[in-house]
């Protein structure tokens, strides 16, 4: 079995901008290669050296498998095991997969509220007590990825990371207590990667599409052009209020029904605000969209799957109930408000919410309530998947084209024997 000790000597490097970005810049979610196959994104190319300690400080991408020794045969592409972890600002997740043609079957997750957000906005920091709780959910993903045998893997930290003063320094604490060196990555790149794991979900149908992540930190949406199999980013946009952020923002609510009422306006005031310029950059796209009738909307987050599990009137969450589901936005918006009205108390009560999400949910709603205003689609596709789903399919996508290289190195070796 391959050991989790990845090389002492990397080094890792802040690669997370503030908060807020956004560019009409347009770029692909993939690779320049030729689809595999309808409906399928495709992965960024694995670098030619991935045990070199520069490229994985720089990306993350981290080999845990040994050289195999002379006598050993490489493990077969579709035996081996990918893993990603998604280490935000509420959650801390893990996936690992095992190829599976164009598609993969995980052997293995994890998922874990960790709040790693909480008190960044009044403090700047990380604190003791949040860092504490992220890594005892990351000694787990260390002892699973060992377990598993994992062949490469990615792990990411996003906005809490980005925001605090000493994001850097928990960084260095996770490699050397856990072995798993986490990259900041940046908005762009959390959007980019949030699309490549889901937008397999969206309706068909032509013209620009949008794709949404509601975090714990920050918000991004992503106008896609799907005229190809990968989508093309044409615009996006990133605004630091997530359901951690914006929650703590808004700060303590009083339990009256006008307390409520004035709380959820000013969320609604600070998201409207901060995605200004982008509604105003996709000002032309929306109204095409509008006018052909052919506006489409995906998004991936806790809050859209646990207001779809409510429209569907579920006792328990159900990923196989909930991933891939189409619904009216009119029912999501009506959920919102309602959510938004209840007591603490009365918010608990709901099934799909309890304790853990009764006093997060409601800043959701109102990103949720915003994005309608900015992409006004009839209807929303709902995605339990994103970042994790993203970062496996570009590993695997390099995975399978290194081995596609082998084989056809090999190929040409037994020709050339006399």
């Amino acid at each position: 079995m391959a050991e989790f000790d990845p090389p002492a000597s990397e080094q890792g490097t802040r690669s997370g901008g503030k908060q807020g970005h956004g560019a009409p810049q347009r770029q692909s979610v993939g690779t320049q290669n030729p689809p595999k196959s309808a409906g399928e994104p495709q992965g960024e190319p694995r670098p030619q050296h991935e045990n070199d300690s520069a490229h994985a400080a720089s990306t993350g991408v981290v080999p845990f498998a040994d050289k195999p020794q002379a006598w050993q045969k490489p493990m077969p592409f579709h035996r081996q095991a990918y893993a990603a972890i998604d280490l935000g600002t509420n959650n801390c997740r893990l996936l690992i997969a095992r190829p599976s043609g164009e598609h993969f079957v995980v052997i293995d997750a994890f998922s874990r509220v960790v709040r790693l957000g909480e008190g960044l906005a009044q403090s700047g920091r990380l604190s003791d007590a949040a860092m504490d709780r992220a890594l005892a959910a990351l000694h787990i993903c260390s002892d699973k990825l060992k377990k598993r045998n994992v062949h490469l893997a990615r792990s990411v930290a996003t906005e809490a990371c980005r925001r605090a003063v000493n994001g850097e320094e928990f960084i260095e604490r996770v490699y050397r207590e856990t072995g798993i060196r986490l990259n900041i990555i940046t908005a762009q790149e959390e959007a980019r990667l949030a699309v490549l794991g889901c937008h397999i979900l969206l309706e068909t149908g032509d013209g620009p599409a949008m794709i949404f992540d509601i975090g714990g930190g920050s918000t991004e949406m992503v106008l896609v052009d799907t005229a190809d199999t990968v989508p093309r980013i044409l615009d996006w946009q990133s605004v630091p209020w997530g359901v951690v952020s914006l929650t703590e923002s808004v700060g303590e609510v009083p339990d009256s029904v006008e307390g409520r009422a004035a709380a959820y306006a000013e969320m609604r005031r600070l998201v409207d605000e901060g995605f200004a310029a982008f509604s105003e950059r996709v000002a032309g796209e929306r109204q095409l969209a509008i006018e052909r009738q052919a506006i489409r909307l995906l998004g991936t987050s806790g809050t859209v799957t646990t207001l779809a599990s409510l429209h569907l009137n579920l006792p328990q969450y159900d990923r196989r109930a909930v991933d891939g589901l189409i619904v009216p936005t009119a029912s999501m918006r009506d959920i919102s408000q309602r959510l938004a009205h209840l007591s603490p108390a009365e918010r608990i009560a709901v099934p799909c919410i309890g304790r853990e999400r009764a006093d997060l949910v409601v800043a959701g709603c109102a990103i949720l309530e915003s994005i309608f205003d900015i992409w006004p689609a009839d209807r929303l596709g709902i995605a339990d998947r994103g970042i994790r789903e993203g970062i496996l399919r570009s590993l695997m996508a390099a995975g399978g084209d290194a081995e596609r290289s082998r084989e056809a190195l090999r190929n040409l070796k037994k020709a050339s024997r006399p």
